[in-house]
């Protein structure tokens, strides 16, 4: 009579499975970066408006355009190389997103350098528009991630909600979609990314609203995954990144060829988005608004540090 088999035989058993599955893996999806190889990434990787930071298949960026950190196109065109260089490196999985200002994560954009952000979202997409780099970047086989402290709002808002997921400081995170308070729609997703997590009445309250709102109520929203205490949160989203990074990257791009098939809005919707932003920031009724806030602080960083009242306060009575 055959006795159980011995617990030698069943270690050997299985760690010949596990050598079989390994043998099986792509080597791409096992790739990693030595020391050497991250020093030369970080080298290549020189920005007018970020700074990053290599760390196995994470790459941390931090974002450092004073003095509010509006979008224009030197950050745009920063946006644009560290996007190419990151996709043709495989060996990079994540890019987690981070502010060099505590008060600002992404102001929005510099409404007067419009024609020129544009130009430089070209180089990526072929079309002048920050709607489908966004788009682009949502995409992107790249594992994004947002650590928000800070107001993020406008265009700032549409950038995040591009990523993958966003997770926000519950004390200093802000968030605001202000361009229906000038008279426009907001042209670089928003409408398309807030409609889809919030549902239709939340997402008219946020964008006809103008206003701004805190990373507690964003949570209960839907526009970000999680507010966290801000001395936890840069711990959290780096375990995060590393653990993604860790994980084998053909599972990553189909998972997120999948949820995107399903939550991802159509190229010709973020277009005409970007169309009718560029149409209504020409109207005379915006342009005499942008005029009205300008004068009272709009683009300035003291200013806009209660956005949602100073376009409160251009609403007639």
């Amino acid at each position: 009579m055959t006795g159980p088999p011995k617990m030698t035989s069943l270690r050997a058993t299985l760690a010949a499975a596990a050598a079989g599955l390994c043998l099986l893996a792509p080597a791409s999806e096992t790739q990693t970066i030595s020391p050497s190889e991250t020093k030369k990434t970080q080298s290549e990787m020189a920005f007018e408006t970020l700074k990053v930071r290599v760390e196995g298949g994470a790459l941390f960026t931090e974002i450092a355009a004073p003095p509010m950190n509006l979008i224009g196109p030197e950050m745009v065109r920063d946006l644009v190389s560290l996007i190419k260089q990151a996709e043709a490196n495989d060996a990079l999985k994540v890019v987690v997103f981070k502010s060099a200002d505590p008060d600002y994560f992404i102001s929005h954009v510099d409404v007067t350098r419009i024609k020129e952000y544009r130009e430089e979202a070209a180089k990526l997409t072929g079309e002048p528009s920050i709607a489908l780099l966004f788009r682009h970047l949502s995409a992107s086989r790249l594992v994004t991630i947002a650590q928000i402290e800070g107001r993020v709002r406008g265009a700032g808002s549409e950038f995040v909600l591009a990523c993958d997921m966003r997770f926000a400081a519950r004390e200093s995170a802000i968030f605001g979609q202000p361009e229906p308070g000038l008279g426009v729609i907001p042209g670089g997703g928003a409408v398309q990314h807030l409609t889809r997590l919030m549902g239709r009445a939340r997402a008219l309250e946020v964008l006809l609203s103008a206003d701004d709102y805190d990373a507690e109520l964003a949570e209960r929203y839907g526009w970000i995954n999680r507010a966290l205490p801000a001395k936890a949160l840069g711990e959290f989203v780096r375990t995060l990144a590393h653990r993604i990074a860790g994980f084998p990257a053909g599972g990553q791009v189909a998972v997120k060829d999948r949820v995107n098939a399903i939550a991802l809005a159509p190229t010709e919707d973020f277009r005409r988005d970007s169309d009718l932003f560029g149409e209504g920031v020409r109207n005379p009724e915006a342009q005499m608004r942008i005029q009205a806030a300008i004068k009272r602080g709009f683009q300035t960083r003291d200013g806009e540090m209660s956005l949602g009242r100073l376009l409160g306060d251009l609403a007639p009575r």
